[in-house]
């Protein structure tokens, strides 16, 4: 009788796997290629991926260096465990996962134990693969910038990624939410995820804030840092506006306040399991304005640079 060995039993030595790799010559620095077969460590599992999600750092990753040419690209993957991790922590075989890991975009990866989380009865996959980057760093940022019931919030680029989350974490913490977007376009949805005032930019902000979630950075972080209060902390996760931020002189100089650069650093299997137990549950939304196949990759870049996707872009790993 033949043996038929499926895509979710491990395999031998030798074979490889096709996956998004940096090539600063391909569409959108990034194409696909095979690279070989991952070999986990005593602490990780092998994760068939089934979907990927893409964020705006990904893509300066491409281009910047940070991910050198010819290495897999990606943070953010969701899929079935087909090896469990050889010292016996993790999940088991056949178990769904969503992983927070370098080299996620690849069709089978080898993942620590601590990066990623069980995904809950009922919580689709391409929905649980938006929640890594984006939603860690808004659980995290508005956690290190001390949220409460209390505290009026501030989320620039809030129809991103990460501001969609922090607009939902941050009302369901009770605090007077404030969304600030590009246009009207990208308001929308916006006052249904929990925000208690939508701004075009900045315009018609006068009271001061105690915190501010912000990605855009240039111009508008030194507007957010002008109107952030005493003891108040601006949380800096992201960069997209590409232009400098040019404090006028004694803008510094005053009561007490905080600009805190944030980076996701650690396990997030603890965080993970916080944002699937809440999207399973309805307690938080998952938008996502992209879907498709990963070999339309320059396409989701095109519409996440130009700004035309409203919450996440999620790849299918096609075969």
């Amino acid at each position: 009788m033949m043996t038929v060995v499926t895509s979710r039993e491990p395999r031998g030595k030798n074979m490889s796997v096709r996956a998004l790799v940096v090539d600063p010559s391909a569409s959108a620095a990034v194409r696909l290629s095979e690279v070989p077969d991952p070999v986990p460590g005593p602490g990780q599992v092998l994760v068939d991926v089934s979907h990927a999600s893409l964020n705006y750092g990904d893509l300066n990753d491409a281009r910047s260096g940070r991910v050198p040419v010819g290495a897999v690209l990606g943070s953010d993957a969701a899929g079935v465990v087909v090896q469990g991790a050889a010292d016996g922590t993790g999940p088991a075989v056949g178990t769904r996962v969503v992983a927070l890991t370098s080299g996620a975009f690849a069709e089978r990866v080898a993942i620590d134990v601590g990066a990623l989380a069980k995904v809950p009865k009922g919580l689709d996959l391409a929905k649980a693969v938006a929640l890594p980057v984006a939603g860690v760093a808004a659980l995290r940022s508005l956690r290190a910038a001390g949220l409460g019931p209390d505290k009026r919030v501030l989320v620039t680029g809030a129809s991103g990624g990460v501001g969609r989350f922090a607009v939902q974490l941050a009302a369901r913490a009770g605090a007077h939410v404030i969304a600030s977007v590009g246009s009207t376009a990208r308001a929308e949805g916006l006052v249904e995820a929990g925000a208690d005032e939508v701004l075009i930019g900045l315009e018609g902000l006068q009271r001061p804030v105690d915190v501010v979630i912000d990605s855009i950075g240039g111009p508008q972080l030194v507007a957010a840092w002008n109107l952030l209060a005493p003891g108040g902390s601006v949380q800096s996760v992201g960069w997209t506006s590409g232009e400098p931020a040019v404090f006028p002189p004694y803008a510094t100089v005053g009561p007490a306040k905080s600009l805190t650069s944030f980076v996701i650093e650690g396990g997030a299997d603890a965080d993970l399991a916080i944002l699937t137990e809440l999207a399973a549950a309805g307690a938080i939304t998952v938008e996502i304005g992209w879907q498709g196949s990963w070999d339309h990759f320059a396409e989701a870049a095109e519409a996440l640079r130009g700004r035309r996707v409203s919450g996440k872009a999620v790849l299918h790993v096609t075969r």
